[in-house]
């Protein structure tokens, strides 16, 4: 069973910068993908970005292509969402979630994930 704790989310203003960090623990860590992924108020969860086990490929979706950096350090257990020029649509509760699965392309799709934390807000004012 794996545990992911979310951490970093914050109120902050349009074009501002902000780093997630999720640590894991109670697996190996280095045996999952890692995905982020964002609920908004009265929308459906999306994808934000993906990350191989190794860190060699990753995927955004295009809304934050260019904007946003994930990123992990398997010696820390832990993933990074690095968000920067943020916009007041970035708000929403963001998750990370891990998925059992050491290929090349890490899911972009939320049933391919196994495990999620519990979130943390992040709120854009305008």
């Amino acid at each position: 069973q794996v545990q992911l704790v979310e951490s970093g989310g914050d109120l902050v203003q349009a074009g501002d910068s902000l780093r997630l960090s999720c640590a894991a623990s109670g697996g190996t860590f280095s045996s999952y993908a890692m995905g982020w992924f964002r609920q908004a108020p009265g929308k459906e969860r999306e994808f934000v970005a993906a990350i191989s086990w190794s860190g060699a490929t990753t995927y955004y979706a295009d809304s934050v292509k260019g904007r946003f950096t994930i990123s992990r350090d398997n010696a820390k257990n832990t993933v990074y969402l690095q968000m920067g020029s943020l916009k007041f649509e970035d708000t929403a509760v963001y998750y990370c979630a891990a998925a059992l699965q050491r290929t090349t392309a890490p899911p972009i799709s939320s049933p391919r994930y196994h495990y999620w934390g519990q979130g943390t807000q992040v709120t854009v004012s305008s």
